[in-house]
């Protein structure tokens, strides 16, 4: 069941969905097989000299170099020369947005191409675009071994109908989405509706990091060892991440709901960290 959502069983968690560490569809989770409605995700690699095409349909779709370099086909678009860094650990990334209804074509140029692809539902959409590193707000969020490292790559300062897209860089030994937060209850300004996927990579491939996924009356609570290449699914609850001493974490996080707003809530028992 490889790049599936998991049965439990022997890996225990619905929420979890397994990478694959070989061949073209590295994990794969769309909204049916995540028994949710929004957020579609996958992640690639394609050959030198290779192509991945598709049609967004009824959906707009954010593409994430991973690493490496390519070609990128939107409708009667082209953009040239997109991406660059080596892997997801160095340095911001570019993206290319693609609006629904579209077809397109990524194109592996230069060697071997990485591409995660994040979709939502959206009648309109906004224009295909590339999205440079240059063009992203990035922070460096929280102190001491609460300290991390975020790109913005398609949040609310940037056009989508739909999707939020971000990357998140915690060093070895700290934690990440810490406090704890959630945001499962549609009741702005105060938290908003949102699915999210976790797409888990390491420096060092053979490690893990731990996600925890929980809600206050204790209904959901699973703590899943994430391995490199692996989605955590986030349907609901209070949720946070901890990269191991020794081993460097990246995760890509969609989201998507009803509407397009991040409002989280923090666990009241841990909220006082954020003072």
């Amino acid at each position: 069941m490889n790049g599936s959502v998991q049965a439990p069983g022997a890996e225990g968690s619905r929420l979890l969905v397994r990478g694959r560490p070989r061949g073209d569809t590295l994990v794969d989770v769309t909204p049916e097989r995540a028994g949710w409605r929004y957020v579609g995700f996958s992640a690639h690699r394609i050959a030198p000299g290779g192509t991945l095409d598709g049609q967004t349909g009824e959906r707009e779709l954010c593409a994430v170099v991973l690493g490496g370099r390519c070609g990128f086909a939107a409708g009667d678009q082209r953009f040239d020369d997109v991406g660059g860094r080596a892997s997801p650990f160095d340095g911001p990334p570019h993206a290319v947005y693609v609006p629904p209804r579209t077809a397109y074509r990524i194109a592996a140029r230069d060697g071997a191409l990485e591409v995660a692809l994040g979709t939502a539902p959206a009648s309109r959409g906004a224009a295909a675009r590339v999205i440079a590193p240059e063009a992203m707000r990035t922070e460096v969020r929280g102190t001491g071994a609460m300290e991390r490292r975020i790109h913005h790559i398609l949040m609310e300062d940037a056009a989508a109908e739909s999707l939020l897209v971000t990357e998140v860089l915690t060093p070895a030994g700290h934690w990440s989405s810490y406090p704890p937060h959630k945001h499962d209850t549609d009741d702005p300004p105060r938290e908003t509706a949102l699915e999210e996927t976790y797409y888990h990579r390491l420096r060092r491939p053979d490690g893990f990091a731990l996600q925890r996924v929980y809600t206050a009356d204790g209904s959901l609570d699973e703590t899943i060892a994430a391995r490199d290449g692996d989605v955590v699914l986030v349907p609901r609850g209070y949720h946070t991440v901890s990269a191991p001493p020794g081993y460097d974490l990246y995760y890509l996080n969609v989201m998507a709901g009803p509407r397009r707003r991040w409002l989280v809530t923090f666990d009241p028992s841990h909220d006082w960290l954020r003072r």
